[in-house]
């Protein structure tokens, strides 16, 4: 006899990931699958994690056909968050207008970045102080097939230098200006709400914050006043290191860093609604390496689809970090495309629905492969 799920104790905190995806639901019984954020993918079973109260931490899997009476055995506040969160899962994420364009979610997006800067760990001084080149180059992202560049005026490599947000305008407005009239979505990466400020009015349609909208006391009611999406990250530090205050994410012998960025999210999207920023235009990044060891690095990407449960699209950002090179021999990052664009499958496998990254045309093709995929399971039945 198959024994019930565990059941948490009472005060304690659920998250919910999505496990054992299928192909297609065609061919199964009806209630035994559910799509997962309106995208391509479908999943069959569910895992629940549970922190608290005290250091406690527990587990149990169970099918989605068996959640509804799973959930009855639960307390009332319990049973409630349980399917708030299933219903985060589930929820297709509506589409971004932004001008003249439109950003669905029901597959997903490749980011170009752009770094106007000196130090960025990755491609730092190849386009700084030349808006034609940046933009030539920003060209050639869309016609690889970017649906958006996040252009970038301050390096958040760890150590670097602070940027006078004076500086960091000159060099990102000439760029978002070029390529907004081109027709391009772009995304202003910038904690800095004076930047926000020059980058929209320059064209940008996205503000991206590394520190989720925690370092400049202003960026809130910047982002809210404006109207226009925000991309929340999380980070330990709102200070000028984004990578600075580490978290000792593990509890005993099992690590939680997945659920305490959730937590952290959460609390950050509840801030933004208090501010009056529309629940539809809100996107979350777990912040891949910025305060996190390599251990909750990888964990975070296995657990992805948990962060569905907020309900919001997730952008994931791994190119070329360090994460890539701990786990291959040390590879210096001109060498990481390979370890890079295995995380960006895997991100597609977790329902990401933009992936960050600095190769466009090489994810492009695995985005595009991936997709052919995913179709052909899906109406092979």
């Amino acid at each position: 006899m198959t024994q019930p799920a565990s059941l948490p104790p009472p005060g304690a905190r659920l998250y919910l990931r999505p496990i054992w995806f299928a192909d297609t639901p065609a061919g199964l019984p009806d209630g035994a699958t559910l799509r997962l954020a309106g995208g391509l993918l479908w999943f069959q079973g569910l895992e629940v994690q549970w922190m608290g109260p005290g250091d406690a931490w527990g587990k149990t899997q169970l099918p989605v056909a068996g959640f509804a009476d799973w959930q009855a055995r639960l307390p009332d506040a319990l049973g409630a968050r349980a399917g708030e969160l299933l219903a985060g899962l589930v929820a297709p994420r509506p589409a971004l207008e932004l001008g003249e364009r439109v950003l669905r979610f029901d597959t997903p997006h490749v980011m170009g970045i752009m770094n106007m800067t000196p130090d960025s760990f990755s491609d730092g001084g190849k386009l700084i102080g030349d808006p034609e080149k940046a933009a030539d180059a920003g060209f050639a992202m869309q016609l690889a097939g970017a649906s958006l560049i996040d252009v970038g005026g301050e390096s958040t490599r760890p150590g670097a230098a602070p940027v006078w947000e004076g500086d960091e305008i000159a060099r990102v407005v000439p760029v978002i200006e070029r390529l907004a009239k081109s027709g391009a979505i772009v995304s202003i990466d910038t904690r800095k709400a004076a930047v926000m400020e020059a980058a929209l009015a320059a064209g940008a349609h996205i503000v991206n914050d590394v520190t989720g909208l925690t370092h400049d006391p202003r960026a809130m009611d910047v982002v809210a006043a404006a109207g226009c999406p925000i991309m929340l990250m999380h980070t330990p530090s709102a200070g000028q290191d984004p990578h600075g205050g580490k978290v000792d994410y593990r509890a005993g012998t099992a690590s939680r860093a997945d659920c305490m960025v959730f937590d952290w999210l959460e609390g950050r999207v509840s801030a933004c609604l208090a501010a009056g920023i529309a629940r539809e235009k809100i996107i979350v990044d777990p912040g891949l390496g910025f305060g996190k060891a390599l251990a909750d690095d990888t964990r975070i990407v296995n657990q992805l689809a948990l962060f569905h449960g907020l309900g919001l699209p997730v952008l994931f950002g791994a190119s070329r970090k360090r994460m890539v090179g701990a786990l291959a021999n040390s590879a210096p990052v001109a060498e990481r495309l390979g370890g890079s664009l295995a995380l960006a499958v895997k991100a597609f496998d977790g329902g990401a629905q933009i992936v960050r990254v600095h190769d466009v045309p090489e994810t492009v093709q695995a985005a595009r492969i991936w997709r052919g995929l995913r179709d052909a399971a899906l109406v092979a039945g």
